[in-house]
């Protein structure tokens, strides 16, 4: 797997960063800006420290699919750490296996940093090779949503 980071200054708090990114006031304020990655794409779970939380979405069959993960770490409007350890596929989660096993453990991690009323969002995640392209083109245009969304 390869870290790969992506930034975008954003003219709102952090406090209101991190509430539209995560859409913990909203959840269509999440839904939103992921809609990048996939236009069904939301959550099941909570953000706590410690919780598991899945990232679902349904593929263009409808089937619902995902990622299982937790978690790891959680500082309100500074930083949240999670780490993905299985998929959906259906209702069904998967969490051994060799489909699973090529990148389990991977983390997502958002940073807010906050100077005079502009947050920059660091977002970086471990990629396999395969997804580099689509990350490389895709977390460009969801972060660009979310500065949308934030700047309201």
């Amino acid at each position: 797997m390869k870290k790969i980071q992506f930034t975008k200054e954003i003219n709102a708090s952090a406090q209101k960063v991190y509430e539209v990114m995560l859409g913990l006031i909203q959840k269509s304020d999440y839904e939103y800006w992921t809609a990048a990655f996939n236009p069904t794409s939301t959550y099941e779970g909570n953000w706590e420290k410690g919780s598991k939380i899945l990232f679902v979405g349904t593929d263009e069959n409808g089937k619902k699919g995902g990622m299982v993960s937790e978690i790891v770490e959680h500082q309100p409007a500074q930083f949240v750490s999670i780490r993905h350890y299985g998929f959906l596929d259906g209702d069904t989660e998967i969490t051994t296996g060799e489909q699973v096993e090529k990148w389990a453990g991977g983390h997502e991690n958002y940073q807010y940093d906050e100077n005079n009323g502009i947050t920059t969002i660091t977002v970086e995640l471990d990629a396999l090779d395969e997804y580099l392209d689509f990350f490389n083109n895709t977390y460009p245009l969801a972060l660009n949503k979310l500065k949308e969304r934030a700047e309201q």
